[in-house]
């Protein structure tokens, strides 16, 4: 048989829309980005839970050679009026975490959560940047947990971002 038959398109098939398979896709997607955010959050609470055990056991931390993590942890910069900046970082990836959760049970109260989680994030990631350039600048010295710590509120600014400016699209 010559010509050119196509078959219809399978969402067509299965009775969707072209509009309806957009919005399927889209609402995977921000399924998707909403669970990792609150993955590298969970994983950034881990970080600074671990960091802030170490600080307060007087542990050294399990760095396995790779940069200096006593000096970090034990410099004048890990503290802020004598709070350990690993409670800090806690307590801000746990508020990212209730936000993120409050955002699902209130979507009402969704554009305003969104804002909160991108200004901590922000702020976040401003702090981390500070603490990154003391640790290679003043200190000498890298601690990978701070490092992986900076690395996951950068990213999660970048999906706060991403998540304000799509909703503003739909707006």
């Amino acid at each position: 048989m010559t010509g050119n038959f196509a078959p219809p398109a399978a969402d067509h098939v299965a009775g969707r829309t072209e509009a309806e398979t957009n919005a399927s896709g889209s609402s995977a997607l921000r399924r998707g980005v909403y669970f990792t955010s609150l993955g590298l959050a969970g994983l950034g609470a881990l970080d600074s839970a671990y960091l802030t055990y170490v600080k307060f056991a007087g542990a050294h931390a399990a760095c396995a050679g790779i940069g200096d993590c006593e000096t970090v942890n034990n410099s004048a910069f890990s503290a802020i009026a004598g709070v350990p900046i690993a409670i800090l970082g806690l307590a801000a990836y746990l508020a990212i975490i209730a936000l993120f959760l409050l955002e699902r049970s209130r979507p009402a109260d969704a554009e305003y959560l969104r804002l909160a989680a991108f200004g901590v994030t922000l702020i976040g990631t401003i702090y981390s940047g500070w603490l990154t350039y003391v640790e290679v600048s003043i200190l000498h010295a890298i601690c990978p947990f701070c490092v992986a710590s900076a690395i996951i509120i950068s990213l999660l600014f970048l999906i706060s971002v991403h998540r304000m400016l799509a909703n503003a699209d739909t707006a």
